[in-house]
């Protein structure tokens, strides 16, 4: 094994989320997860304190991209065009070992009761820094709380069809997530 070769956190994520997805996050150990990877156990530990965070690599991150664009979204967006906005600074920032990780992630999660919980978990902190990015802009509440809701669920929504989608599409995640905000924005006129 080399002693340093770059892209170790990267390649930590991705060989988890393959050996997950082959034999089930109960069985896979830190251990395979170095080797697959080929760093050390230590190597290991300096990124992820245990393999549950794996699965959350790169939320602070994504969180971070969310609220700065909605921060600095035009003054006088709603709340969904900033969180709109949000959504295009961080699906702009994926690319394809993003993409490429969908599948093996989506069947660890299906798999995993911890899993799902910890995806669950992610949800919340992505949501809850939408919105506090939107009480920093000054809405409400209520109001807050809903449009990061929806901005949460048009991120998931907009992952999937993107992972989904033909492999000659090579327009990012961006519009696959613009579109599933509106779509859903479209939808919450049926809820009167």
């Amino acid at each position: 094994m080399p002693r340093w070769e770059p892209g170790a956190r990267e390649r930590l994520v991705v060989a988890a989320a393959n050996l997950f997805a082959e034999q089930g996050y109960d069985t896979t150990t830190v251990a395979q997860i170095a080797e697959r990877a080929r760093v050390t156990k230590s190597t290991f530990f300096r990124y992820f304190p245990d393999k549950r965070d794996l699965l959350v690599a790169g939320q602070e991150t994504l969180a971070r991209l969310l609220a700065e664009g909605i921060a600095d979204a035009p003054e006088n967006a709603t709340p969904l065009e900033a969180v709109a906005a949000g959504l295009d600074r961080a699906a702009s920032s994926m690319g394809p070992m993003n993409r490429d990780l969908g599948p093996s992630l989506k069947a660890a999660i299906d798999a995993s009761v911890e899993l799902q919980q910890r995806d669950a978990l992610k949800s919340v902190g992505l949501a809850t820094a939408m919105a506090g990015a939107l009480a920093a802009r000054g809405v409400g509440e209520p109001t807050a709380q809903l449009a990061a809701e929806l901005g949460v669920l048009a991120f998931k929504r907009g992952y999937a069809a993107w992972v989904a989608a033909d492999r000659d599409d090579d327009r990012g995640l961006a519009p696959h997530v613009l579109t599933a905000l509106a779509d859903l924005r479209a939808a919450t006129g049926s809820l009167r």
